[in-house]
């Protein structure tokens, strides 16, 4: 049976759950200052900013699963 919800997943590198982690740090830091500004531009920007970090990590995801589950260089 595919397993379409993936309840499972496979161990990435330390190194790059690292990397997956700064990621996220550096968003909420850019987080913080949009949220300074409440217009529907800054909306926008939020929104691309939450896709952009999404597409970051499953880049690393993929990569981490290409080689093997060893670091991205």
């Amino acid at each position: 049976m595919k397993d379409t919800f993936r309840k499972e997943y496979n161990p990435m590198h330390p190194k790059n759950t690292g990397l997956i982690v700064d990621i996220k740090v550096m968003a909420e830091s850019i987080e913080e200052v949009f949220l300074k500004v409440k217009n529907r531009e800054m909306s926008l920007a939020m929104t691309n900013l939450e896709q952009c970090i999404m597409w970051a990590i499953k880049a690393i995801v993929l990569a981490d699963q290409d080689n093997g589950s060893k670091p991205i260089e």
